[in-house]
Protein backbone atom coordinates (compact mmCIF):
# COMPACT_ATOMS: atom_id res chain seq x y z
CA UNK A 1 0.00 0.00 0.00
CA UNK A 2 2.90 2.05 1.07
CA UNK A 3 5.05 1.48 -2.08
CA UNK A 4 2.03 2.04 -4.24
CA UNK A 5 0.37 5.43 -2.59
CA UNK A 6 4.59 6.70 -2.81
CA UNK A 7 5.15 6.02 -6.09
CA UNK A 8 1.85 7.51 -7.84
CA UNK A 9 1.78 10.27 -5.63
CA UNK A 10 5.68 11.23 -7.22
CA UNK A 11 4.45 10.08 -10.82
CA UNK A 12 1.57 12.38 -10.24
CA UNK A 13 3.53 15.27 -8.14
CA UNK A 14 5.08 14.82 -11.86
CA UNK A 15 2.74 15.55 -14.11
CA UNK A 16 0.84 18.15 -12.32
CA UNK A 17 4.00 20.08 -11.91
CA UNK A 18 3.66 20.04 -15.68
CA UNK A 19 0.03 20.58 -15.70
CA UNK A 20 0.40 24.01 -13.25
CA UNK A 21 3.11 25.11 -15.77
CA UNK A 22 1.30 24.65 -18.93
CA UNK A 23 -1.30 27.56 -17.31
CA UNK A 24 0.97 29.80 -15.39
CA UNK A 25 4.28 29.68 -17.60
CA UNK A 26 4.85 27.85 -20.63
CA UNK A 27 2.19 30.12 -22.78
CA UNK A 28 4.78 32.88 -22.02
CA UNK A 29 8.14 30.76 -22.58
CA UNK A 30 7.65 28.09 -24.90
CA UNK A 31 5.42 29.62 -27.86
CA UNK A 32 5.81 33.08 -30.08
CA UNK A 33 4.51 36.41 -28.30
CA UNK A 34 1.29 37.30 -29.27
CA UNK A 35 -2.00 36.39 -29.21
CA UNK A 36 -2.29 34.81 -25.49
CA UNK A 37 -5.41 32.61 -26.26
CA UNK A 38 -3.36 30.98 -28.67
CA UNK A 39 -0.32 30.27 -26.96
CA UNK A 40 -2.36 28.49 -24.31
CA UNK A 41 -4.23 26.30 -26.88
CA UNK A 42 -0.63 25.81 -27.82
CA UNK A 43 0.46 24.63 -24.47
CA UNK A 44 -2.37 22.37 -23.80
CA UNK A 45 -1.42 20.52 -27.42
CA UNK A 46 2.31 19.92 -25.69
CA UNK A 47 0.28 18.85 -22.13
CA UNK A 48 -2.25 16.60 -24.24
CA UNK A 49 0.51 15.18 -25.92
CA UNK A 50 1.80 13.00 -23.46
CA UNK A 51 -2.01 11.20 -23.43
CA UNK A 52 -0.84 10.19 -26.92
CA UNK A 53 2.85 8.51 -25.80
CA UNK A 54 0.80 6.77 -22.48
CA UNK A 55 -1.01 3.80 -24.11
CA UNK A 56 2.76 3.33 -25.90
CA UNK A 57 3.97 3.63 -21.92
CA UNK A 58 1.12 0.91 -21.61
CA UNK A 59 2.14 -1.63 -24.05
CA UNK A 60 5.74 -1.41 -23.08
CA UNK A 61 5.71 -1.40 -19.53
CA UNK A 62 2.22 -3.90 -19.55
CA UNK A 63 4.96 -6.69 -21.48
CA UNK A 64 7.44 -6.35 -19.19
CA UNK A 65 5.36 -6.62 -16.27
CA UNK A 66 3.53 -9.18 -17.39
CA UNK A 67 6.18 -10.98 -18.84
CA UNK A 68 8.87 -10.25 -15.71
CA UNK A 69 7.04 -9.47 -12.86
CA UNK A 70 5.82 -5.91 -11.23
CA UNK A 71 8.51 -4.75 -9.29
CA UNK A 72 11.02 -4.07 -11.72
CA UNK A 73 8.51 -2.58 -14.24
CA UNK A 74 7.78 -0.01 -11.84
CA UNK A 75 11.45 0.95 -10.62
CA UNK A 76 11.61 1.72 -14.49
CA UNK A 77 8.70 3.67 -15.26
CA UNK A 78 9.60 5.51 -11.94
CA UNK A 79 12.92 6.60 -13.55
CA UNK A 80 11.61 7.50 -16.40
CA UNK A 81 9.16 10.11 -15.55
CA UNK A 82 11.38 11.44 -13.04
CA UNK A 83 14.88 12.19 -15.51
CA UNK A 84 11.82 13.48 -18.27
CA UNK A 85 10.23 15.89 -15.19
CA UNK A 86 14.18 17.06 -14.27
CA UNK A 87 14.91 17.76 -17.59
CA UNK A 88 12.21 20.02 -18.55
CA UNK A 89 13.35 22.26 -15.34
CA UNK A 90 16.84 22.54 -17.49
CA UNK A 91 15.44 24.01 -20.84
CA UNK A 92 16.42 26.71 -23.07
CA UNK A 93 13.04 28.92 -23.76
CA UNK A 94 11.74 30.16 -27.02
CA UNK A 95 13.90 33.34 -26.96
CA UNK A 96 16.53 31.23 -26.94
CA UNK A 97 16.65 28.72 -29.45
CA UNK A 98 12.70 29.41 -30.82
CA UNK A 99 10.96 26.20 -32.23
CA UNK A 100 13.58 23.81 -30.80
CA UNK A 101 12.65 25.10 -27.08
CA UNK A 102 8.80 24.32 -27.69
CA UNK A 103 10.41 20.75 -29.70
CA UNK A 104 12.36 19.45 -26.76
CA UNK A 105 9.24 20.37 -24.60
CA UNK A 106 7.21 18.27 -26.07
CA UNK A 107 9.17 15.33 -26.51
CA UNK A 108 10.21 15.23 -22.88
CA UNK A 109 6.32 15.56 -22.06
CA UNK A 110 5.64 12.76 -24.23
CA UNK A 111 8.53 10.93 -22.04
CA UNK A 112 6.38 12.01 -18.89
CA UNK A 113 3.33 10.13 -20.48
CA UNK A 114 5.09 7.39 -21.51
CA UNK A 115 6.20 7.26 -17.90
CA UNK A 116 2.31 7.24 -16.71
CA UNK A 117 1.59 5.30 -18.88
CA UNK A 118 3.37 2.20 -16.94
CA UNK A 119 3.22 3.61 -13.84
CA UNK A 120 -0.55 3.66 -12.52
CA UNK A 121 -1.53 0.10 -14.04
CA UNK A 122 1.47 -1.82 -11.81
CA UNK A 123 0.82 0.69 -8.82
CA UNK A 124 -2.80 -0.54 -8.61
CA UNK A 125 -1.70 -4.21 -9.14
CA UNK A 126 0.91 -4.06 -6.54
CA UNK A 127 -2.01 -3.24 -3.67
CA UNK A 128 -4.96 -5.28 -5.17
CA UNK A 129 -3.14 -8.36 -6.13
CA UNK A 130 -2.08 -8.19 -2.22
CA UNK A 131 -5.21 -7.27 -1.04
CA UNK A 132 -6.84 -9.46 1.66
CA UNK A 133 -10.40 -10.66 0.68
CA UNK A 134 -13.17 -8.48 0.53
CA UNK A 135 -10.90 -5.60 0.80
CA UNK A 136 -9.32 -5.29 -2.85
CA UNK A 137 -11.23 -2.15 -3.73
CA UNK A 138 -9.65 -0.52 -0.08
CA UNK A 139 -6.39 -1.38 -1.26
CA UNK A 140 -6.75 -0.24 -4.73
CA UNK A 141 -7.23 3.46 -3.47
CA UNK A 142 -4.17 3.65 -2.04
CA UNK A 143 -2.36 4.36 -5.39
CA UNK A 144 -5.51 6.36 -6.31
CA UNK A 145 -4.79 9.03 -3.19
CA UNK A 146 -1.34 9.67 -5.48
CA UNK A 147 -3.32 12.18 -7.56
CA UNK A 148 -4.62 14.65 -5.15
CA UNK A 149 -1.31 14.44 -2.76
CA UNK A 150 0.63 14.81 -5.89
CA UNK A 151 -1.60 17.64 -6.70
CA UNK A 152 -1.39 19.38 -3.40
CA UNK A 153 2.47 18.90 -3.23
CA UNK A 154 3.33 20.53 -7.04
CA UNK A 155 0.61 23.47 -6.24
CA UNK A 156 1.69 23.85 -3.04
CA UNK A 157 5.86 24.42 -4.39
CA UNK A 158 4.44 26.26 -6.90
CA UNK A 159 2.36 28.89 -4.81
CA UNK A 160 5.44 29.26 -1.99
CA UNK A 161 7.95 30.45 -4.94
CA UNK A 162 5.44 32.52 -6.11
CA UNK A 163 4.69 34.52 -2.79
CA UNK A 164 8.86 34.49 -2.74
CA UNK A 165 8.66 35.95 -6.20
CA UNK A 166 5.81 38.02 -5.92
CA UNK A 167 4.37 39.38 -9.17
CA UNK A 168 2.57 43.10 -9.19
CA UNK A 169 0.10 41.67 -12.28
CA UNK A 170 -2.49 39.24 -11.02
CA UNK A 171 -2.77 37.72 -14.69
CA UNK A 172 1.00 37.24 -14.98
CA UNK A 173 3.92 35.74 -13.02
CA UNK A 174 6.58 38.06 -11.85
CA UNK A 175 9.81 38.36 -13.97
CA UNK A 176 11.89 35.98 -11.31
CA UNK A 177 9.19 33.75 -11.24
CA UNK A 178 9.49 33.25 -15.20
CA UNK A 179 13.16 33.57 -15.50
CA UNK A 180 14.12 31.09 -13.22
CA UNK A 181 11.39 30.02 -10.37
CA UNK A 182 9.35 27.92 -12.15
CA UNK A 183 12.27 25.81 -12.80
CA UNK A 184 12.78 24.57 -9.14
CA UNK A 185 9.47 22.50 -8.79
CA UNK A 186 10.76 20.32 -11.77
CA UNK A 187 14.66 20.38 -10.54
CA UNK A 188 12.99 19.07 -7.16
CA UNK A 189 11.77 15.87 -8.69
CA UNK A 190 15.33 14.20 -8.58
CA UNK A 191 14.70 14.19 -4.28
CA UNK A 192 11.42 12.60 -4.82
CA UNK A 193 12.39 10.04 -7.31
CA UNK A 194 14.89 8.88 -4.95
CA UNK A 195 12.56 8.79 -1.98
CA UNK A 196 10.29 6.60 -4.27
CA UNK A 197 13.11 4.25 -5.24
CA UNK A 198 14.65 3.52 -2.29
CA UNK A 199 10.75 2.46 -1.42
CA UNK A 200 9.84 0.83 -4.75
CA UNK A 201 13.62 -1.42 -4.30
CA UNK A 202 12.20 -2.67 -1.44
CA UNK A 203 9.02 -4.42 -2.75
CA UNK A 204 8.23 -8.15 -2.89
CA UNK A 205 6.59 -9.27 -6.31
CA UNK A 206 2.41 -10.34 -6.16
CA UNK A 207 0.98 -13.50 -5.74
CA UNK A 208 -0.78 -13.41 -8.68
CA UNK A 209 2.04 -12.82 -10.94
CA UNK A 210 4.40 -15.59 -8.75
CA UNK A 211 1.44 -18.16 -9.53
CA UNK A 212 1.39 -17.31 -12.99
CA UNK A 213 4.68 -17.70 -13.43
CA UNK A 214 5.04 -21.34 -11.04
CA UNK A 215 2.34 -22.55 -13.56
CA UNK A 216 3.82 -22.01 -17.03
CA UNK A 217 0.86 -19.54 -18.13
CA UNK A 218 2.96 -16.36 -18.83
CA UNK A 219 1.99 -14.83 -22.27
CA UNK A 220 4.57 -14.27 -25.13
CA UNK A 221 3.15 -11.47 -25.99
CA UNK A 222 0.20 -10.11 -23.52
CA UNK A 223 -1.06 -7.62 -25.82
CA UNK A 224 -2.06 -9.97 -28.80
CA UNK A 225 -3.70 -12.26 -25.78
CA UNK A 226 -5.29 -9.55 -24.21
CA UNK A 227 -6.85 -8.43 -27.41
CA UNK A 228 -7.40 -11.94 -28.62
CA UNK A 229 -9.37 -13.32 -25.59
CA UNK A 230 -10.30 -9.60 -23.79
CA UNK A 231 -11.16 -7.64 -26.02
CA UNK A 232 -14.63 -6.77 -24.52
CA UNK A 233 -13.29 -6.01 -21.36
CA UNK A 234 -10.17 -3.53 -22.74
CA UNK A 235 -13.68 -1.53 -25.06
CA UNK A 236 -15.42 -1.82 -21.58
CA UNK A 237 -12.44 -0.93 -19.09
CA UNK A 238 -11.59 2.38 -21.31
CA UNK A 239 -15.20 3.98 -21.52
CA UNK A 240 -15.24 3.21 -17.81
CA UNK A 241 -12.93 5.52 -17.66
CA UNK A 242 -14.06 8.47 -19.93
CA UNK A 243 -16.06 10.89 -17.66
CA UNK A 244 -13.10 10.31 -14.91
CA UNK A 245 -10.40 11.49 -17.22
CA UNK A 246 -12.90 14.28 -18.69
CA UNK A 247 -13.56 15.36 -14.97
CA UNK A 248 -10.14 15.46 -13.74
CA UNK A 249 -8.66 17.24 -16.24
CA UNK A 250 -11.44 20.06 -16.00
CA UNK A 251 -11.24 20.09 -12.82
CA UNK A 252 -7.39 20.70 -11.86
CA UNK A 253 -6.31 22.04 -15.89
CA UNK A 254 -8.91 24.05 -17.45
CA UNK A 255 -10.25 25.47 -14.41
CA UNK A 256 -7.37 27.08 -13.57
CA UNK A 257 -7.02 28.71 -16.96
CA UNK A 258 -11.10 29.93 -16.18
CA UNK A 259 -10.70 30.42 -12.96
CA UNK A 260 -7.11 32.91 -13.60
CA UNK A 261 -8.78 34.68 -16.31
CA UNK A 262 -10.05 38.51 -15.73
CA UNK A 263 -13.18 39.40 -16.27
CA UNK A 264 -12.92 42.02 -18.50
CA UNK A 265 -10.59 39.92 -20.96
CA UNK A 266 -11.66 38.96 -24.96
CA UNK A 267 -13.06 35.68 -23.16
CA UNK A 268 -13.66 36.21 -19.73
CA UNK A 269 -13.27 33.98 -17.03
CA UNK A 270 -13.66 34.35 -12.85
CA UNK A 271 -11.02 36.61 -12.40
CA UNK A 272 -9.21 35.58 -9.40
CA UNK A 273 -5.63 35.59 -8.57
CA UNK A 274 -3.39 32.86 -9.00
CA UNK A 275 -2.78 32.51 -5.15
CA UNK A 276 -6.17 32.92 -4.12
CA UNK A 277 -7.33 30.52 -6.97
CA UNK A 278 -5.09 27.78 -6.38
CA UNK A 279 -6.07 27.90 -2.58
CA UNK A 280 -9.58 27.59 -3.38
CA UNK A 281 -8.25 24.55 -5.44
CA UNK A 282 -6.71 22.46 -2.64
CA UNK A 283 -9.56 23.00 -0.29
CA UNK A 284 -11.49 20.82 -3.20
CA UNK A 285 -8.53 18.59 -3.68
CA UNK A 286 -8.78 17.68 0.28
CA UNK A 287 -12.52 16.63 -0.78
CA UNK A 288 -10.65 14.33 -3.45
CA UNK A 289 -8.42 12.69 -1.25
CA UNK A 290 -11.27 12.38 1.53
CA UNK A 291 -13.99 11.08 -0.90
CA UNK A 292 -11.46 8.51 -2.67
CA UNK A 293 -10.71 6.89 0.84
CA UNK A 294 -14.54 6.62 1.20
CA UNK A 295 -15.01 5.04 -2.10
CA UNK A 296 -12.98 1.91 -1.13
CA UNK A 297 -15.24 0.60 1.65
CA UNK A 298 -18.44 1.71 -0.48
CA UNK A 299 -17.07 -0.45 -3.60
CA UNK A 300 -16.31 -3.31 -0.99
CA UNK A 301 -19.79 -3.10 0.14
CA UNK A 302 -22.15 -2.15 -2.41
CA UNK A 303 -19.84 -3.14 -5.60
CA UNK A 304 -17.81 -1.35 -8.25
CA UNK A 305 -20.50 -1.08 -11.01
CA UNK A 306 -23.51 0.21 -8.56
CA UNK A 307 -21.38 2.96 -6.70
CA UNK A 308 -19.80 4.04 -10.22
CA UNK A 309 -23.21 3.88 -11.76
CA UNK A 310 -24.81 6.13 -8.69
CA UNK A 311 -21.57 8.79 -8.99
CA UNK A 312 -21.47 8.86 -12.90
CA UNK A 313 -25.16 10.24 -12.93
CA UNK A 314 -23.82 13.06 -9.93
CA UNK A 315 -21.22 13.75 -12.87
CA UNK A 316 -24.41 13.89 -15.57
CA UNK A 317 -26.17 16.27 -12.78
CA UNK A 318 -22.66 18.10 -12.16
CA UNK A 319 -22.76 19.45 -15.71
CA UNK A 320 -25.80 20.80 -15.96
CA UNK A 321 -24.50 23.11 -12.67
CA UNK A 322 -21.96 24.79 -14.16
CA UNK A 323 -23.78 28.13 -14.68
CA UNK A 324 -25.37 28.93 -11.69
CA UNK A 325 -22.97 27.11 -9.27
CA UNK A 326 -19.88 29.66 -11.03
CA UNK A 327 -22.59 32.99 -11.50
CA UNK A 328 -23.04 32.58 -7.75
CA UNK A 329 -19.70 34.47 -6.32
CA UNK A 330 -17.13 33.14 -4.25
CA UNK A 331 -19.17 30.76 -1.91
CA UNK A 332 -21.16 28.90 -5.57
CA UNK A 333 -17.33 28.71 -6.91
CA UNK A 334 -16.32 27.19 -3.83
CA UNK A 335 -19.17 24.76 -3.76
CA UNK A 336 -18.27 23.86 -7.61
CA UNK A 337 -15.13 22.93 -6.81
CA UNK A 338 -15.38 20.84 -3.76
CA UNK A 339 -18.52 19.12 -5.70
CA UNK A 340 -16.71 18.43 -8.79
CA UNK A 341 -13.52 17.06 -6.82
CA UNK A 342 -15.77 14.87 -4.58
CA UNK A 343 -17.38 13.57 -7.23
CA UNK A 344 -13.91 12.92 -8.75
CA UNK A 345 -12.56 10.78 -5.64
CA UNK A 346 -15.52 9.38 -5.74
CA UNK A 347 -15.52 7.78 -9.35
CA UNK A 348 -11.41 7.82 -9.69
CA UNK A 349 -11.18 5.65 -6.44
CA UNK A 350 -12.83 2.35 -7.19
CA UNK A 351 -11.13 2.44 -10.50
CA UNK A 352 -7.79 1.16 -8.59
CA UNK A 353 -9.74 -1.98 -8.11
CA UNK A 354 -12.05 -2.52 -11.04
CA UNK A 355 -9.83 -1.67 -14.01
CA UNK A 356 -7.25 -5.03 -12.78
CA UNK A 357 -10.30 -7.24 -11.83
CA UNK A 358 -11.37 -7.65 -15.17
CA UNK A 359 -8.29 -8.95 -16.92
CA UNK A 360 -6.51 -12.32 -15.24
CA UNK A 361 -3.26 -12.21 -14.19
CA UNK A 362 -1.23 -13.00 -17.25
CA UNK A 363 -2.27 -9.84 -19.14
CA UNK A 364 -3.49 -7.92 -16.35
CA UNK A 365 -0.78 -5.20 -16.38
CA UNK A 366 -1.07 -4.97 -20.16
CA UNK A 367 -4.87 -4.92 -20.26
CA UNK A 368 -6.32 -2.57 -17.02
CA UNK A 369 -2.81 -0.14 -18.09
CA UNK A 370 -4.19 0.15 -22.14
CA UNK A 371 -7.76 0.34 -20.84
CA UNK A 372 -6.82 3.59 -18.43
CA UNK A 373 -4.46 5.47 -20.82
CA UNK A 374 -6.29 5.18 -24.47
CA UNK A 375 -9.05 6.57 -22.66
CA UNK A 376 -6.79 9.17 -21.20
CA UNK A 377 -6.67 10.26 -24.99
CA UNK A 378 -10.14 10.29 -25.73
CA UNK A 379 -10.71 12.42 -21.80
CA UNK A 380 -7.72 13.91 -20.93
CA UNK A 381 -5.79 14.83 -24.00
CA UNK A 382 -8.53 16.36 -25.62
CA UNK A 383 -10.54 17.97 -22.45
CA UNK A 384 -8.61 21.11 -21.66
CA UNK A 385 -8.57 21.82 -25.33
CA UNK A 386 -12.03 21.37 -26.47
CA UNK A 387 -12.89 22.86 -23.36
CA UNK A 388 -11.07 25.99 -23.94
CA UNK A 389 -12.53 26.12 -27.45
CA UNK A 390 -16.12 25.72 -25.55
CA UNK A 391 -15.46 28.78 -23.17
CA UNK A 392 -14.01 30.91 -26.38
CA UNK A 393 -17.28 30.06 -28.69
CA UNK A 394 -19.55 30.92 -25.24
CA UNK A 395 -17.71 33.79 -25.07
CA UNK A 396 -16.70 33.47 -21.61
CA UNK A 397 -19.78 31.06 -20.42
CA UNK A 398 -18.51 27.69 -19.06
CA UNK A 399 -22.35 26.78 -19.74
CA UNK A 400 -21.12 24.14 -22.95
CA UNK A 401 -17.95 23.18 -21.04
CA UNK A 402 -20.54 21.49 -18.10
CA UNK A 403 -22.45 19.86 -21.44
CA UNK A 404 -19.76 18.50 -22.56
CA UNK A 405 -18.36 17.07 -19.45
CA UNK A 406 -22.27 15.72 -19.30
CA UNK A 407 -21.99 13.79 -22.69
CA UNK A 408 -18.87 12.07 -21.33
CA UNK A 409 -20.60 10.69 -18.77
CA UNK A 410 -23.20 9.37 -20.38
CA UNK A 411 -21.30 7.44 -22.14
CA UNK A 412 -19.24 5.76 -19.18
CA UNK A 413 -22.88 5.59 -17.79
CA UNK A 414 -23.82 3.49 -20.95
CA UNK A 415 -21.04 0.93 -20.58
CA UNK A 416 -21.36 0.57 -17.13
CA UNK A 417 -24.55 -0.68 -17.85
CA UNK A 418 -23.29 -3.01 -20.33
CA UNK A 419 -20.72 -4.21 -17.63
CA UNK A 420 -21.18 -6.78 -14.65
CA UNK A 421 -20.16 -7.00 -11.58
CA UNK A 422 -16.27 -7.80 -10.57
CA UNK A 423 -16.08 -7.62 -6.81
CA UNK A 424 -16.27 -11.34 -6.41
CA UNK A 425 -14.01 -11.93 -9.17
CA UNK A 426 -10.84 -14.40 -8.35
CA UNK A 427 -7.80 -11.78 -8.15
CA UNK A 428 -4.85 -15.12 -8.84
CA UNK A 429 -7.31 -16.40 -11.73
Amino acid sequence: MLASLVGTTIEFYDFYVYATAAVLVFPHLFFPKGDETTALLGSFAAFGAAMLARPLGAIVFGHLGDRHGRKATLVGALLTMGIATFLIGCLPIYDSVGWLATALLVVLRLAQGFALGGEWSGAALVATENAPPGKRAVFGTFPQLGAPLGFILANGLFLIIAALLPSTDPSRPSDAFLDWGWRIPFLFSAVMVIIGLWIRLSLVESKAFEKTKSRGLVEKMPLAAAFRTHWRELLLGTFYMLATYVLFYLMTTFSLSFGRAATTAPVPGLGYSYTSFVLMMIVGVVFFGIFTMLSGPWADRWGRRKTLIAVTLGIIVFGFLWVPMLSAGFIGVMAWLILGFSLMGMTFGPMGALLPELFPASVRYTGSGVSYNVSSILGAALAPFVAVALWSEGAGSPFWVGVYLSGMAVLTLIALLLGSETKNVDIER
